[in-house]
Parts: C-alpha cells; structure tokens; sequence
C-alpha cells in the first residue's frame, strides 16, 4: 500500500462493480446456471470453461470501447452475448437476446462481494457519508447493492444515466459531489479502473485511492494504492 501524508477527507465516493461488488465471481456463478439452463453444450458449445473465457474477453472490450465513448450501453445489451455466443460456436441472434435478458434478470441477485467489503463499510459508516458512482447498467446496480446487503451504507448510488455523464467525464463526479454537498477537495474516490475511477476522479479535483488487488504494474498518478480494502482502515 503506498501511504503519503494523511489528509482529512469528509466524503467517501467509491466505484461498485470489481472494488466492493464481485463482478468475475457473481458474472461466473451466473454464467454457468444459464449454461446449464440453456443446454448450450447440446446446441454446440464445447464447455464451460472456454464459453467463460469468451465472455470474459468479449465483456471486457466491450466495456472499454463504452469507456472511450465509441459505443453506448444499448449495443453491449445488444452486441454482447451475440458476440460470445457466435465465437463459441452458436450463431443464433434472437436466443443471444434471450441469453442476455436472462443474465441482466439474474446477475443482479448475486450476493457476492470482494474480501472484508463489509468490515471496511462497517469501519465508515458513520465515519463519512459515502456514495457509489458507476457506469453500470441504472436498473441493476440498486438491486446488486439490495441482494449484496450494503445498499444501506451509501446515501447515494450515482449512476451514468442518472447524471447524465459516466466516467471519467468530470461531470458525474461534479453531480455525485453536488448531491452530496461536498467539495472535490474534501472528497475521496476509491475504484480499481485506472481510466474511469483514478484519472477520472483527478480530473475532477479529487484524491484517488486504486484498489489493485493483483498488483498490477502501472504508470498512472494515484494518491494512495491498495491490494485489500482492509488498508482504507489506515487512510480513513
């Protein structure tokens, strides 16, 4: 964990999806039930283990072309598991619209979150007033939070359609802080994307803390780094 001088920070913003929700375990937990569910190895699909490898590729992608502002929400909705599908062997457009309605119906029940989550929540809360901001999808971010059981720990869930703005647009970090009533400078945002939460957030006048769990190497600028969400206990 890197540790430069203590400052004194009011409000907490933290990204969702892969820093506090378990986005790879929760997507994996889904993906194989609907695996399973839909057959996919009689209509063609050599395994499951390869089919999550393609989402997993796939996803990812999509999701940095939607950061750059090359495509919109609608298409990963749309594009998504078309694309996984048909790579894994099965070209079927209107059951790649089923799929998916499935996975964003049940994705979202998941309850898994990433280690000592709820300690660190549970050392804030009262502490400072925190909020989510995400790109993810308006509909299902509440209910992640609901079924995970720490909606309650956040005055507000800000998300990209909410604002009007994603990141690292400085505009959803201005609407969430405006929300709030706080200053960029009283204002702390913890993620793991070094494009949409860490530049982001310093474009915006904030401190960053990058939650880098696996210690990947980077050049980026950050305030504060940690490979567990238990070290926030040493900021905070």
């Amino acid at each position: 964990m890197t540790k430069p001088l203590m400052k004194t920070y009011q409000c907490i913003l933290f990204d969702l999806d892969h820093t506090l929700w378990d986005f790879d375990l929760n997507s994996k937990e889904t993906l194989r039930e609907l695996f399973d569910h839909f057959r996919l190895t009689d209509r063609g699909i050599s395994g499951f283990d390869y089919f999550y490898e393609v989402f997993v590729r796939v996803n990812t992608k999509l999701w940095q072309l939607h950061d750059q502002n090359l495509i919109g929400t609608d298409e990963i909705r749309m594009q998504r598991f078309y694309k996984v599908l048909n790579e894994a062997g099965l070209d079927d457009y209107p059951f790649s619209l089923t799929f998916s309605a499935a996975f964003l119906d049940e994705l979202p029940k998941k309850k898994n979150l990433l280690p000592n989550t709820i300690e660190v929540l549970n050392y804030l809360q009262g502490r400072y007033p925190m909020a989510i901001v995400t790109n993810g999808f308006d509909e299902l971010q509440a209910n992640k939070m609901h079924a995970s059981g720490i909606h309650h720990y956040f005055q507000r869930i800000v998300t990209s359609q909410r604002a009007g703005a994603k990141k690292p647009e400085r505009r959803i970090f201005d609407f969430t802080l405006e929300e709030m009533g706080f200053t960029p400078a009283q204002s702390l945002m913890i993620g793991d994307n070094l494009q949409t939460d860490i530049a982001g957030a310093r474009m915006a006048g904030l401190d960053t803390v990058f939650f880098n769990p696996h210690n990947n190497q980077h050049q980026e600028s950050v305030t504060y780094e940690i490979n567990d969400l238990k070290h926030l206990t040493s900021i905070l």
